[in-house]
């Protein structure tokens, strides 16, 4: 009985615009499984993590992103002494599916709560004026350019100035 190598196969990740090598027997045995990169040298140094599925398309691997998230530990790093926590958690419609977005915020001193909900109510309709008409990969696009955090950004600094606005996790929602 003959042992099978496993080889290196090309796996291209179109929204990053870079090609990694993936482990595995055969090309059919990588379809439909998860990819993790950390996308820390994308972005600037800011620790966050992306999950790819690996597809094929025209006899090339190809890796879809299906989530993006900052670590626990980069959150806690980020809050600070005598500021307010703001955190939200909704699911919006895109073209070609639903995903779940989880806003971050700091603000720069304690605010009250009736500040607390103007911004997160805010930060949520200007989420979904951006995301409508547009699909997963465009959203992704924009989360990893900061287009949507520096969107958001400009309206809540109008209410309350903020220390820090950011995207926790982007996820695709299962049906």
């Amino acid at each position: 009985m003959a042992v099978q190598k496993r080889k290196f196969f090309d796996v291209s990740i179109e929204i990053l615009n870079i090609s990694t090598p993936v482990l595995a027997f055969n090309q059919e045995d990588l379809k439909g499984k998860m990819l993790r990169l950390d996308l820390s040298r994308f972005l600037k140094g800011k620790s966050t993590e992306g999950k790819f599925i690996i597809t094929k398309k025209e006899d090339k691997l190809v890796a879809i992103m299906e989530s993006f998230e900052m670590p626990l530990s980069y959150i806690r790093k980020l809050i600070g002494h005598g500021t307010s926590i703001i955190e939200d958690s909704f699911v919006v419609n895109c073209s070609d599916g639903k995903l779940r977005i989880k806003l971050f915020l700091i603000t720069r001193k304690k605010v009250h709560r009736s500040v607390k909900n103007s911004l997160r109510k805010t930060a949520k309709q200007e989420v979904l004026s951006f995301v409508s008409g547009k699909t997963k990969q465009q959203i992704f696009d924009a989360v990893l350019d900061t287009i949507l955090q520096k969107t958001i950004l400009k309206k809540l600094k109008k209410i309350y100035p903020l220390g820090v606005c950011e995207l926790r996790a982007v996820q695709t929602v299962k049906k």
